[in-house]
């Protein structure tokens, strides 16, 4: 009987020795926690996925729910209270299964899945223990007993009695509704309140608080804590410099807690058993002293009420795009001469003016979305944003204007009343006096321009164009850029329309200046380049500087490229001063990005049509930029193809040019893909001193593909490592560029991805490339060695080639 009793016992012994963890009740660390150890919510579900409490069980440390049940975050808490006090993950929620780990190492961290959420840091610092004080500080201590991390050093949105707040320490709250924080910090010898706007806005500053009592004047404060019912300021030799006291009735030994909340207020309360009181006190005072105190653009006055300033048709101005509009496009409204905004107090002016410099100031910047000018002082303030605005400021001077689009000025702000009957009429008899000037005007007009010379129809009908552009870049006079080139003297390059010369402004910025010379030809071209690069400004795309349209001269005045044009580079029969693989390959991912902007990221599609290395050029760092938009092809968004007379340059068109296709932005990815074999080549595509197999590139790029043997592409000048996968990629990048069949060929935005390696790029076909064949033979018929046979198409050629190096 004994032996079966034995045997029982074994039997038990092992069952609770095997039995999962999961299975376990789990039991709570109470004060400390060792080292080694692991556990998720799931496994601690049964004490509500709390791990460790503090000795009087006060505070607890553990998991706790989001509004999302499925999600938690690893905080401190009060437990009769449920208040949270400290979160480590507070914007990256884990799921239950997800550890927190206190490893041996002695660095504390919340892992989801391979990835830590949240870490101390503190592996390898001597840290022997965790504890939880009856404070609500989560410590790491070291075997001496000395403090190695600490929550109270790493506040989120709380401050508990006792916790010291220091210079470099921030509070911030989390985001509202419309993605808006608020933070708490030392700053300027002051400590801040501020709303995260670009650049952070200031609303609030204890020193200028008039509940403050001040203990001693002078010295910047660095340091406060919540003591009792006050919040007491130091300065960096801990000496008391002021006190705020907020109201409540508790004992002065009960935990107080200061909470910077969503909405921007720093609220008080008090943390007892199963409750929170909270103080009527909160920072800042006024209801309308907070950048959400109503939605932006709208007034607050007393008693939080919200209303649309009147001289806004609506209160959600079109700001988003106010950089990407012409200076045209943009006006400022007067919202009034009483108003007020938080910032107003707390920020230096942007500049010392008059109101017509502040207004002018502002609309000459396209970040500028509001603009506030004391008369006083002349003082003007300009924001890149802004939240609510103050209504009723007594005594005010300030002069508030907002920035909206001239459609929202010009369009129908709603609402009546009366009087508006005489205005209606009067609007009716002026339109009537006006339509019958313009009527008299288009007759004198007509008459006019009947005896005027063709010359000056021309010049007239293209004045009217250019004022017409939107955008329009600067018009220089002929005499000025005459002074910056020193009368044309420094030659930089011959294009197809006229020759290239440096030049330097006033201010000492560089320009390249194109001056036109057969203008009767290049019409067409000047006003596309105009329109076209004027309006429109990309990192990889050569910026109009400005241009001259003035009698018979016609001048574009770029930003100067110091290591010029591309071709340059490539073709050059000194290999000294060559390229090297890395600075190749920047300048193929430049101009694809280039590219793909002018496809797909403007208003209308810009399909280049000439693009080619004399119009790739490099600023001194080497860094590409696409030029010459004299031969663009504007197209709508809904447009997948066009059809548009013949443009280019040999060796870069693509096939659909050739058979009178409709082209597209495609016919673009062709030359590029045309340009990309010549970067990793270092030879021209159609080269006749090479051998028959060898003298058209992109054939013998195909075959070379075939075989297997990409090697022989690459330029036998460079040295490139056996392991740089990049030209494999390029390589096979560029034969997707050049397919016949331009449905095959890839965007530029997926030529971009490609390239920096965010989407693999499989072998592109072959077996349809029967139409690149004969399109060498087209390009070798063309050539130099051409007979007669092929005068018409030197002929086509002389006159698209448009465009030429700068």
């Amino acid at each position: 009987m004994g032996s079966w009793r034995s045997l029982y016992l074994v039997i038990i012994f092992l069952f609770f020795l095997f039995l999962p963890e999961t299975c376990i009740a789990s039991v709570q660390n109470k004060g400390r926690l060792n080292r080694g150890f692991q556990g998720s919510q799931m496994a601690w579900i049964d004490n509500n996925g709390l791990i460790l409490v503090s000795n009087s069980s006060k505070f607890a440390f553990g998991f706790n729910p989001t509004k999302d049940v499925t999600f938690f975050l690893l905080v401190v808490i009060h437990v009769s209270s449920s208040t949270i006090v400290w979160s480590a993950n507070r914007g990256s929620p884990v799921r239950y299964d997800d550890d927190f780990v206190f490893a041996e190492s002695g660095n504390a961290y919340l892992e989801s899945g391979k990835s830590t959420i949240w870490s101390t840091n503190t592996a390898s610092k001597g840290v022997s223990v965790m504890e939880l004080r009856d404070s609500g500080n989560l410590i790491l201590l070291g075997k001496d007993g000395s403090t190695i991390w600490e929550s109270f050093n790493h506040p989120v949105d709380s401050l508990l009695s006792g916790q010291n707040f220091t210079q470099g320490m921030k509070l911030v709250s989390s985001p509202n509704n419309n993605n808006l924080s608020y933070l708490l910090e030392f700053k300027s010898g002051d400590m801040l309140l501020s709303a995260s706007f670009k650049p952070p806005q200031p609303y609030w500053a204890m020193g200028k608080d008039e509940r403050r009592t001040i203990n001693q004047v002078g010295g910047d404060v660095t340091s406060a804590i919540l003591d009792g019912n006050s919040w007491k300021i130091y300065d960096q030799k801990e000496v008391l410099l002021w006190q705020f006291i907020f109201k409540d009735n508790q004992d002065a030994n009960a935990t107080r807690l200061a909470v910077l909340g969503e909405d921007g207020y720093i609220t008080f309360s008090t943390l007892q058993d199963g409750s929170i009181v909270a103080s009527q006190t909160r920072i800042p005072q006024d209801e309308c002293s907070t950048p959400a105190s109503c939605d932006p653009y709208f007034i607050c006055s007393s008693g939080n009420r919200c209303q649309c300033p009147s001289a806004l048709p609506s209160c959600k101005p079109d700001t988003a795009s106010f950089c990407n509009k012409a200076k045209y496009h943009v006006d400022l409204v007067d919202a009034g001469d009483s108003l007020g905004y938080f910032a107003l107090s707390f920020v230096s002016p942007s500049a010392k003016t008059d109101l017509n410099g502040c207004k002018t100031s502002c609309l000459g910047n396209c970040s500028c979305t509001a603009m506030f000018f004391d008369s006083s002082s002349g003082n003007c303030f300009m924001f890149d944003q802004i939240g609510s605005l103050k209504g009723s400021i007594n005594g005010a001077v300030f002069k508030s204007y907002i920035k909206v689009s001239a459609s929202q000025v010009n369009g129908d702000s709603g609402g009546g009343g009366k009087g508006r009957l005489p205005i209606i009429f009067g609007i009716v008899i002026c339109t009537g006096l006006i339509i019958l000037g313009l009527i008299y005007g288009g007759i004198r007009y007509q008459r006019r321009k009947n005896k005027l010379p063709d010359s000056a129809k021309e010049s007239s009908e293209e004045d009217n164009f250019l004022e017409g552009l939107s955008g329009m870049p600067i018009r220089f006079s002929y005499k000025e850029l005459q002074n910056a080139t020193n009368n044309f003297s420094i030659k930089l390059g011959q294009g197809g329309f006229g020759s290239v010369y440096q030049g330097v402004l006033p201010d000492g910025s560089r320009l390249a200046v194109k001056k036109l010379e057969g203008i009767g030809q290049g019409k067409k071209e000047f006003r596309a380049e105009v329109s076209i690069i004027g309006s429109i400004h990309h990192l990889h795309l050569v910026r109009l500087r400005g241009f001259c349209a003035e009698g018979k001269h016609r001048l574009l005045a770029y930003e100067y490229m110091a290591n010029g044009s591309l071709e340059k580079w490539l073709f050059k029969k000194n290999k000294e001063f060559m390229l090297d693989w890395d600075t190749r390959f920047n300048i193929a991912v430049g101009t694809a990005k280039g590219l793909a902007y002018l496809h797909e990221d403007c208003d209308v599609k810009i399909v280049h049509c000439d693009i080619k290395p004399e119009n790739v050029l490099l600023d001194d760092h080497f860094l590409a930029k696409v030029s010459d938009f004299g031969l663009a092809k504007l197209m709508t968004r809904e447009q997948s193809h066009v059809f548009t007379t013949m443009r280019g340059t040999r060796g870069y068109l693509a096939p659909e040019w050739i058979t009178n296709y409709a082209i597209s932005e495609k016919s673009d990815v062709f030359s590029y893909g045309m340009v990309l074999l010549e970067i990793i080549g270092g030879r021209k595509n159609y080269d006749p001193s090479q051998s028959s197999e060898k003298s058209h590139f992109p054939s013998y790029a195909f075959k070379m593909m075939e075989e297997g043997n990409l090697k022989d592409l690459i330029d036998r000048n460079l040295q490139v490592e056996e392991e740089d996968e990049r030209v494999s990629i390029a390589i096979r990048v560029a034969l997707w560029c050049i397919q016949d069949d331009m449905s095959l060929r890839p965007s530029m935005a997926k030529v971009v991805q490609m390239l920096e390696g965010l989407c693999p790029v499989p072998s592109p076909p072959t077996a349809s490339q029967m139409g690149t064949r004969h399109f060498s033979g087209f390009l070798k018929s063309l050539s130099g060695d051409a007979t007669s046979s092929s005068t018409s198409g030197d002929a086509y050629l002389s006159a698209v080639r448009l465009s030429g190096p700068r």
